[in-house]
C-alpha cells in the first residue's frame, strides 16, 4: 500500500514531538508500505516568520515574505528526516521546488498546478522516504510560492493524488472528524465515515479539522484522506465518496464561526445593477460575500444585508465607502458581534424538515435568527454571537446526534 502521511505543526512542535512521528512512519514502513510524509513548520514558527515580516514592512513584497515563511517547512523536513535516519530508516528532505510542486504566481495564496511525482515513486519504490515540505511550491517566476494559512493539507492530498496513494493520511491534534467541536458540546460523537461533501461543507462553515480546499481536491482527485490523531493510537475518520457509505445519516454534524461580520446598508435605490454594484465593490477588494438578505420597502429604496469574514470587515467598509456616489445608500451598519450555525448532511437531501427542526429549537431557546443561506445538504443562520454555544448544543440534541 503506497500511503501519504502528513503532520501538523503541534504534532512536530518540539524534538520529542518530532522522534515520536519518526516512530510513526517507521511502523508504516516495517507494515511493507510505501511512504511519503508532508510536515509543517514546528508549531508558532509560521507566526513568528510572518510577524518579522510585518514589523518590517506592513505592505512588503510578497515574493520575499514566501521567501521567508517558507523556511518553516524546510526546518522540519531537515529535522524529520534526521530522526528517520537515527532509527535506520532511509528518508531523504524535499523542498517544494526540488518535487517539484508547481504553483501559480499568487504569492502569499498559491494554487497548485502540477507535482511532478515520477521521482519519488521511484525512490519510494526502493525503500525511501521523502519526507516533503508543506504548505510550499515553485511559481512560473522560479521563486518560491507558499499556499496560504492552512495549506500543507493542500500539498499533502496533491501529492496523494500525483503518487496515485492509496490514502493520505492527516495527522492532527484531534483523533478524528465529530458531529460538533467536543469541547462545546460534551456528547459529539466521532464518526467513522464522512462524505467528500459533508467534510467539505463542514470546513466550509467553521469546522477547522480540514482546510477547505484539501477537500475540494481529495474530493476531485478521489483521494481517500483519513483523519488521526498525532498523539493517541486511535481510530480516525475516513473522508470517502458518498458511495462508500452505506447507513446515511441524516446530519453529518453541526459547524459554527465566529469569523463573520454582518453589513448592513441602508435605504438603497431598489433598481436594477445596484445589486452588481456592491458586489462589485467586494469582488474588486478581494473581500468574499456569504449570506445576503435584502427587504425591500415601499418608498423605492431597500435595505442590504451581508456577511463577510471578520478580517475583511475593515476593506469591505472602505471599498462600501468609495462606492457610495455610486450605490447612492444613505447610511452602513457593521456588527462584528455574530455567530454562524450550519447542519450539514448528505441525507438532507432525501428528508424534509431539517430547516424547520432548526428554527423550531432556536425559537425555543428565545434565538433570534438574523439571516439564513442554504445548499443541497446544508442549512445555515445567523445569530448573535452570545448565543452560538447554546444553539450548538441544542440543535445537537433536537437532531438526535448526542452519543448514548
Amino acid at each position: 500500500m503506497r500511503i501519504v502521511m502528513k503532520f501538523g505543526g503541534t504534532s512536530v512542535a518540539d524534538l520529542r514531538r518530532i522522534r515520536n512521528v519518526a516512530s510513526r512512519v517507521r511502523r508504516e514502513v516495517a507494515a511493507g508500505n510505501e511512504v511519503a510524509v508532508v510536515v509543517s513548520a514546528m508549531a508558532g514558527v509560521t507566526n513568528q516568520l510572518v510577524a518579522w515580516c510585518q514589523e518590517l514592512s506592513p505592505l512588503h513584497d510578497a515574493r520575499e515574505y514566501d521567501t521567508v515563511v517558507a523556511t518553516g517547512e524546510q526546518v522540519s523536513t531537515g529535522l524529520l528526516a534526521i530522526a528517520l535516519q537515527e532509527i535506520g530508516v532511509d528518508a531523504r528532505s524535499w523542498a517544494g521546488w526540488q518535487v517539484p510542486v508547481a504553483t501559480d504566481g499568487a504569492h502569499g495564496k498559491a494554487r497548485i498546478q502540477a507535482i511532478e511525482g515520477a521521482e519519488l515513486i521511484r525512490r519510494m519504490a526502493r525503500g525511501e522516504v521523502p519526507v516533503v515540505a508543506g504548505f510550499q511550491g515553485i511559481g512560473p517566476d522560479r521563486r518560491i510560492t507558499t499556499l496560504g494559512r492552512g495549506g500543507s493539507d493542500t500539498s499533502a492530498v496533491a501529492l496523494a493524488a500525483a503518487l496515485k496513494a492509496d490514502r493520505c493520511d492527516i495527522y492532527t491534534d484531534v483523533d478524528g472528524v465529530y458531529t460538533t467541536d467536543p469541547r462545546i458540546v460534551p456528547r459529539a460523537r466521532k464518526l467513522e465515515r464522512i462524505a467528500y461533501e459533508e467534510m467539505l461543507e463542514l470546513a466550509s462553515v467553521g469546522a477547522k479539522v480540514l482546510q477547505t480546499r484539501s477537500v475540494e481536491l481529495a474530493m476531485k482527485e478521489h483521494v481517500r484522506v483519513q483523519v488521526l490523531s498525532s498523539f493517541e493510537d486511535v481510530p480516525g475518520t475516513l473522508v470517502v465518496d458518498e458511495d462508500e457509505i452505506v447507513e446515511k445519516e441524516l446530519l453529518a454534524g453541526i459547524a459554527f464561526s465566529r469569523d463573520e461580520a454582518k453589513i448592513t446598508i441602508r435605504r438603497v435605490p431598489d433598481r436594477p445593477g445596484i445589486a452588481a454594484a456592491v458586489f462589485g465593490a467586494m469582488a474588486a477588494e478581494n473581500v468574499n460575500v456569504d449570506m445576503i438578505v435584502q427587504n425591500i420597502s415601499a418608498e423605492g429604496t431597500t435595505d442590504m444585508t451581508f456577511t463577510v469574514g471578520k478580517a475583511d470587515l475593515p476593506r469591505a467598509k472602505a471599498a462600501l465607502a468609495a462606492a457610495r456616489e455610486r450605490i447612492g445608500y444613505a447610511e452602513i451598519a457593521a456588527d462584528g458581534d455574530v455567530a454562524k450555525i450550519s447542519v450539514v448532511g448528505v441525507g438532507m437531501r432525501s428528508h424534509a424538515g431539517v430547516a424547520s427542526t432548526m428554527f423550531r429549537t432556536l425559537a425555543e431557546k428565545g434565538i433570534n435568527i438574523q439571516a439564513i443561506t442554504t445548499s443541497e445538504i446544508k442549512v445555515s443562520v445567523l445569530i448573535g454571537a452570545e448565543y452560538a454555544e447554546l444553539a450548538v448544543r441544542a440543535l445537537h440534541t433536537a437532531y438526535g446526534l448526542d452519543a448514548g
